[in-house]
């Protein structure tokens, strides 16, 4: 990876902020676009901009084309086994709460029991809690070890007989930490349960394959890996998606209206209501394309010897507190922090003005920053357009704040 050559195809990281050469390090809240998903977008919108499945003159034939080619580079991408299992959706957390008002809600009855950790983002607990109290089912919690990473031993005292859904990150955007959703899987399986994964995190970087992991249900968002905001992806196994009533009404995911019935489409439109998220979709193909070209091996790779290097500079800076594990095997390309007596917010205004884009707050996951005694923390996250020197920059901000600090107080 030639990380000069790659930033050049980013042209907002051509900038300064407040006088200072930008440095970006929030990809875990949303990544910045390449060219090549920029000007396919522009492309669509010029060239090709028209409704998807309904017209047969040629601009809605090439804006179908497109838009289901897309799909089939998703299907390759996370290695489904047919773009029936590809549903495109608005994010992640659609996603989620799709699985839960759909399946979960047609399944769950009193005394079954939903499974996730203390870790998980708000998009993956707050819809269980309503399936939950709907349904009379148990939300259960599997617990986390000191350095904040899942023991298997925890998930299986965790997962009984009575449990029939398992939803668990496969990468935490707070912690970092890399979790063992095959293994969980597998567990759950055993067990009677469907696994569903919250992929957000880990598809950015790394190579997810649904076969491999087993897992029922996986989640994405395309903002977070190159492409477009609002649009995302469920997979799920085909023979439960058959199976699923769709939770939005109207045109495109009908087969047939009645006046008093109707019926659905096949899969996957059945489960995409309403004129979809053309242009979101076809971005989403093309940042698929550029991560290719790169390779998720070289990504990942490139992202653990940033953390790594990362983990290694700031732990020199005196009065700072890094969360999760840091065994750099067990991790991805982020850094939670706080520095001592200085608050999180006031942390990323300083390195604001130092031209550095940090996280600050309670990232989604209020019930982790408890576990953690933590009422919100800094968050430094890296992407294939990173480099050491950013983080060397992240280091001088970190000891400018920490000393200016000092200074005021």
């Amino acid at each position: 990876m030639n990380i000069q050559d790659i930033r050049k195809q980013f042209p907002i990281l051509d900038q300064e902020v407040n006088g200072n050469r930008l440095v970006y390090l929030d990809s875990s809240a949303t990544s910045q676009k390449p060219l090549q998903v920029i000007e396919t977008i522009e492309k669509y919108y010029r060239e090709i901009n028209s409704n998807v499945h309904r017209g047969v003159h040629t601009l809605g034939t090439r804006a179908t084309d497109a838009y289901e080619g897309a799909r089939e580079k998703v299907r390759k991408f996370i290695n489904a086994k047919s773009t029936q299992e590809v549903i495109f959706t608005k994010g992640t957390t659609t996603s989620l709460n799709t699985v839960a008002a759909s399946y979960a809600a047609a399944n769950l009855k009193e005394g079954d029991e939903i499974v996730i950790t203390y870790m998980e983002h708000h998009s993956n607990i707050i819809p269980w809690q309503q399936v939950a109290r709907r349904t009379g089912a148990q939300l259960k919690y599997i617990p986390l070890q000191e350095d904040g990473t899942i023991s298997l031993d925890d998930v299986r005292a965790t997962i009984t007989a009575n449990t029939k859904i398992v939803s668990v990150m496969h990468v935490s955007n707070v912690l970092g930490v890399i979790n063992p959703v095959k293994e969980i899987a597998q567990i759950a399986h055993e067990n009677g349960a469907i696994m569903v994964v919250d992929g957000a995190q880990s598809a950015p970087h790394m190579k997810v394959d649904v076969q491999d992991l087993d897992c029922d249900f996986l989640a994405f968002s395309g903002h977070k890996m190159c492409g477009p905001t609002g649009i995302g992806v469920l997979y799920g196994k085909k023979h439960l998606l058959e199976n699923m009533e769709p939770i939005e009404f109207g045109g495109e995911m009908i087969d047939f209206v009645q006046l008093y019935e109707s019926t659905w489409k096949e899969l996957p439109w059945k489960f995409e209501g309403g004129t979809p998220i053309i242009a979101g979709a076809i971005g989403l193909g093309a940042a698929i394309d550029f991560l290719n070209d790169i390779g998720l091996d070289n990504i990942a790779e490139h992202d653990h010897k940033l953390a790594a290097y990362a983990l290694e500079k700031m732990s020199t800076i005196e009065g700072m507190t890094i969360y999760g594990p840091l065994d750099q095997a067990k991790r991805t390309a982020m850094v939670t922090f706080n520095l001592a007596d200085v608050h999180p917010h006031d942390v990323a205004t300083v390195l604001d003005a130092e031209g550095i884009a940090v996280r600050a707050g309670h990232h989604c996951a209020q019930p982790l920053m408890k576990w953690l005694k933590a009422s919100a923390t800094a968050r430094a996250s890296f992407y294939l357009y990173n480099s050491e020197e950013d983080i060397d920059k992240l280091v001088e901000g970190l000891v400018k704040t920490k000393e200016y600090f000092s200074d005021v107080f």
